[in-house]
């Protein structure tokens, strides 16, 4: 089967509502990454030496080399900032996300961390990249890291984020079973279930933009303000979308030796106090995030018309284009995804099948639509399908006046244009459908015939949003 596999739909335009605790407008979550001590650096067994995020403007690896200056600037982040953000967010719920042979050597950080009630995240083993690295060496770092993850802070990890990831890591994250988030995404506003084999993972995104790495890119903030500007904006823009009626969450990350240098502290605190001075926030670590939602929006088990077989899919959808089967079978062999497991998705394959589809074949489709109030339906000899359409708007009890205009208007119709009337019974009244058919039958073929085609289309539609939801 020809699939793909990302998924560009999502949520679409119409997220579901959180529902935060006691009615939150907006889910504030701050992220401390603790990477000091877990970087590129011959000390640790790596082949050269660190070259990102860090106050050095377009820094290289050294090969075989060790940096001073890149070393001393890492550990000021493990030395001075985490102390200066700890002080400033020791208060308040924040999740740290913790690269565990960096957690290994600051004890008295990770001290810190849990009498704060801090959750502390699995930020894997080492602060590296994963891009080039075979699956089967990083699910042992990914195992390894579990293991000490919990020998340092006495409780396995429950979130789990790489940060430099691999097309493999989110699927080996989940592969473990013992995460109750996963946060290498950055695909959504909100959180949401990921299927894996049989299983179904949540997703919690986070953020490269609400993020103090960008003092660290040339595309980047050069000053506090600049960053404190940003954090407001996008907590104003959220803010009032939940006060609109759909809540979101707003995701900070932070780094120890960038946040953590005094000028960009100062802006982060006052971007802080600015969000806490609002009614309706609810700052919450990412396992208070994971649980609330596995809780009030648990994953729903559903159709995946992306991932049925041929006989399946046309089974389903099969009928759905009135007696024209060979729509979806073509249908199904077309580029398929995640995107696509939707009423809007099946509709836009099918009736591009449909569009693309010869005019013989298209009048074929037309052919195969029954009279409105015509002898199929006195006899009930209609699909299920049509049977319900047309009583929706009272065409199984017609008037004996009404019922004679009809017929007549059925044959004038058909004996003009070679196919019967079609309109989508559901967006209409017996009023309008009468007023339609008087207006159509004085159109020309042309136009009437791409008008049909329109509202066979329209009835596709109806009748997926009402099989699929």
């Amino acid at each position: 089967m020809n699939r793909y596999p990302r998924d560009m739909t999502g949520y679409g335009a119409t997220p579901p509502d959180p529902q935060w605790p006691g009615g939150a407008k907006i889910a504030v979550q701050i992220v401390l990454n603790y990477e000091e001590g877990g970087e590129n650096n011959l000390l640790h067994g790596d082949a050269a030496s660190e070259a990102f995020l860090s106050e050095i403007t377009g820094a290289q690896p050294w090969q075989g080399m060790r940096h001073w200056n890149m070393e001393q600037i890492y550990e000021y982040g493990a030395r001075a900032g985490f102390w200066r953000l700890y002080r400033m967010l020791g208060h308040m719920p924040v999740t740290v996300y913790g690269v565990t042979s960096a957690l290994a050597r600051a004890p008295e950080q990770v001290a810190a961390m849990k009498q704060a009630g801090w959750e502390i995240a699995s930020h894997g083993l080492k602060w590296i990249e994963h891009k080039d690295m075979p699956e089967g060496q990083e699910r042992a770092l990914m195992h390894e890291a579990i293991a000490l993850h919990e020998q340092i802070t006495g409780a396995p990890p429950r979130g789990w984020y790489t940060g430099r990831s691999s097309m493999n890591t989110v699927a080996l994250a989940a592969e473990t079973k013992i995460f109750d988030y996963i946060s290498d995404d950055y695909a959504d506003d909100l959180p949401y279930w990921r299927r894996f084999g049989d299983r179904d993972q949540l997703m919690i995104p986070y953020t490269l933009d609400v993020n103090d790495m960008r003092f660290a890119i040339s595309a980047g903030f050069t000053e506090g303000a600049q960053f404190e500007t940003y954090l407001r904006d996008s907590f104003d823009c959220l803010y009032a979308e939940g006060v609109a009626g759909a809540p979101k969450m707003m995701s900070i990350g932070l780094h120890c030796r960038l946040a953590g240098r005094p000028g960009r502290a100062q802006a982060l605190r006052r971007a802080i106090d600015y969000m806490a001075g609002h009614a309706g926030v609810w700052f919450a670590t990412r396992l208070q995030i994971a649980e609330h939602w596995a809780r009030v929006h648990p994953p729903v088990a559903r159709n995946r018309p992306s991932e049925m077989d041929r006989a399946t899919f046309v089974t389903e959808f099969g009928g759905i284009f009135e007696h024209s089967p060979w729509i979806a079978e073509r249908a199904h062999g077309l580029e398929l995804g995640p995107t696509h497991d939707t009423a809007v998705g099946v509709h836009a394959a099918l009736a591009r099948i449909f569009r693309a589809a010869s005019p013989e074949e298209r009048l074929g489709v037309l052919i195969a639509h029954p009279d409105l109030a015509g002898k199929l339906a006195a006899a009930k000899r209609l699909t299920a399908e049509s049977t319900a359409e047309q009583a929706s708007a009272g065409l199984d009890a017609l008037t004996d006046a009404e019922r004679a205009e009809f017929t007549a208007l059925n044959a004038a119709y058909t004996a003009k244009f070679g196919f019967p009337f079609i309109i989508a019974v559901r967006d209409n009244t017996k009023a309008t459908i009468l007023a339609a058919f008087r207006r159509r039958i004085e159109q020309d073929r042309d136009t009437e015939f791409a008008e049909a085609c329109r509202q066979v289309e329209r009835i596709a539609e109806l009748r997926l949003k009402e099989k699929l939801g």
